[in-house]
C-alpha cells in the first residue's frame, strides 16, 4: 500500500492500468489488457523502494545514498537531518559531534534488529536514526 502511494508518476500509470484491466468483463478481452500493462524497470521498483525506505518493515533495499544539501557543520541529539533525495531522519544516539563541509554525502543502512544507522562523509562513527519523512 505505501509503495503504491509513494510511486513515481510512471509506475502509478501502470497501476492505472491494471485497476482498468480488472474491470474489463470478457476473459480474454481482459486478459490481452493485462499482458498489454508495461511491468514497471528495474529503476522504478528501486525508485520505490527507496522512498519507502525507513517507513516500511522490510523494503527490498538495505541502503540508501543522498545528500546533506548546503553547509553541514555537525550533529546532536534529536537533530532532524534533511536529505536531497526529500526525506528527513532524525538523531537518536545522545551526545553532539563536529563535522563541517558541503553538500556531505549521506548513507543511510539498516542495522540490527531494525535499526537505522546514518554514515555523513567525513565522521567517523555511525549514528542511530529514524525516519521522520
Amino acid at each position: 500500500m505505501i509503495a503504491l502511494l509513494l510511486a513515481s508518476g510512471p509506475a502509478l500509470a501502470d497501476e492505472a492500468a491494471f485497476f482498468r484491466c480488472r474491470d474489463i468483463g470478457a476473459d480474454s478481452q481482459r486478459l490481452a489488457c493485462y499482458d498489454a500493462v508495461k511491468k514497471p524497470s528495474a529503476e522504478q521498483k528501486r525508485e520505490v523502494a527507496e522512498k519507502a525506505f525507513g517507513l516500511t518493515v522490510k523494503p527490498d533495499i538495505e541502503t540508501i545514498q543522498s545528500v546533506i544539501p548546503g553547509s553541514f557543520t555537525g550533529w546532536e541529539s534529536d537533530q532532524r537531518i534533511k536529505l536531497a533525495n526529500g526525506q528527513v531522519w532524525q538523531i537518536v544516539d545522545d551526545g553532539n559531534g563536529f563535522i563541517a563541509g558541503k553538500d556531505l554525502k549521506a548513507t543511510v543502512a539498516r542495522g540490527a534488529v531494525g535499526a537505522m544507522y546514518i554514515e555523513i562523509e567525513g565522521l567517523r562513527q555511525s549514528l542511530r536514526v529514524k525516519r521522520i519523512k
